[in-house]
């Protein structure tokens, strides 16, 4: 590591939350949490596995008076699997606050682990108490898998914005056939639905951005970001949703890297690990967020403590929730897969680092 390149600083306190063998549904794995504050309290919405044979997640609730402390809400999640199209599972939340209400983007898998198909797509809650929530439905395409899915706190220009990794729209896996466009979905073969064809199409999976006039309805779909790093050349998507600053939106992602097997690093389901999950950041126009301000080169966290390299997937740092408190930016992130990690730096700090990467 270059002593230039600057790096979030994890709380002493890691992990900040662990799995609790009291609690059926999370007594293997607690990790992705969203994180928000309401009324002087930090709410951490968290994934939870509570066995691996049919790794079914669910979605429970932590809260803090100093964002460090956590204690849980209830020995229940309060999001779980019950509609048809979430029987594999309910996790990944984002969170984000519009006028009086909370909404939460969260990622629905069709079947369990070992079950065909498993087929991920984005969906919404909304909340205004984290007691009741109510399901707004789907607001990625119906027919390609699709997470990483964020939504910005405000609206930008009257419509509401979207970031999302679509996993089937890269290059090899679109093509025109008979005049016309085809991509690879999860079940096979599927006609281009969305009202305009984006002009390009990255090598990998990378970031999209969309806008509606509604949650259900996203278009203009359009690439912002790709993989240009070693240490992200498999592919990148979001982690929290942005934050807005006086410089620009603050977007935290993870880049992922291939880096071939090592019998070292095997998870739960006794395959070997072949990519390290890393924390990357970027900076986007306040007016047009599909515009790139400035972009670090280098990951700001990635494993080294012995939490981040070994669980259920091994070598993994996943940050999802985000929010300044203090002048501090408390990044939450899940580590390998089985714990939640805490790591801060001083906004400012961060935000001058962008100065030295500008884009053109």
């Amino acid at each position: 590591m270059s002593s230039n390149q600057l790096k979030l600083k994890r709380c002493s306190t890691n992990p900040i939350l662990k799995p609790n063998s009291k609690n059926s549904w999370e007594r293997k794995a607690v990790f992705n949490p969203a994180a928000i504050e309401k009324d002087g309290k930090i709410y951490l919405l968290y994934r939870a596995i509570g066995e691996h044979k049919k790794y079914v997640s669910r979605i429970g609730l932590a809260v803090s008076k100093d964002g460090i402390h956590f204690h849980r809400v209830s020995n229940k999640p309060v999001l779980k699997p019950e509609k048809k199209y979430e029987q594999g599972g309910t996790e990944d939340p984002r969170i984000i606050k519009i006028g009086s209400k909370f909404y939460i983007t969260y990622v629905a898998l069709t079947n369990p682990f070992g079950k065909s198909p498993r087929f991920a797509r984005t969906f919404l809650f909304s909340t205004s108490n984290f007691r009741t929530f109510k399901r707004i439905g789907l607001i990625t395409s119906k027919r390609i898998d699709n997470k990483d899915v964020v939504l910005f706190p405000e609206k930008i220009n009257g419509a509401y914005v979207m970031l999302h990794r679509p996993r089937g729209w890269t290059r090899k896996n679109v093509f025109k056939k008979n005049g016309k466009l085809y991509f690879k979905g999860e079940r096979g073969l599927e006609e281009w639905s969305e009202k305009q064809i984006p002009k390009y199409f990255p090598e990998k999976p990378g970031i999209w951005i969309a806008y509606g006039k509604d949650f259900k309805n996203f278009a203009g779909h359009k690439l912002i970001m790709e993989q240009i790093q070693e240490w992200e050349n498999d592919k990148i998507g979001t982690g929290p949703p942005p934050i807005k600053t006086k410089y620009g939106w603050l977007l935290i992602y993870h880049g992922v890297e291939e880096v071939g097997v090592n019998p070292k690093y095997i998870s739960w389901a006794k395959k070997p690990n072949t990519k390290i999950y890393r924390a990357g950041a970027a900076l986007l126009d306040l007016y047009n967020p599909s515009k790139i301000i400035a972009r670090l080169p280098y990951p700001i966290l990635e494993p080294e403590k012995d939490y981040e390299i070994y669980g259920d997937t091994c070598n993994v740092v996943f940050p999802e929730g985000a929010l300044i408190k203090d002048g501090q930016l408390f990044v939450y992130y899940g580590a390998a897969d089985k714990v939640i990690g805490l790591a801060i730096i001083k906004l400012e700090k961060l935000l001058s680092a962008f100065l030295k990467h500008k884009w053109g």
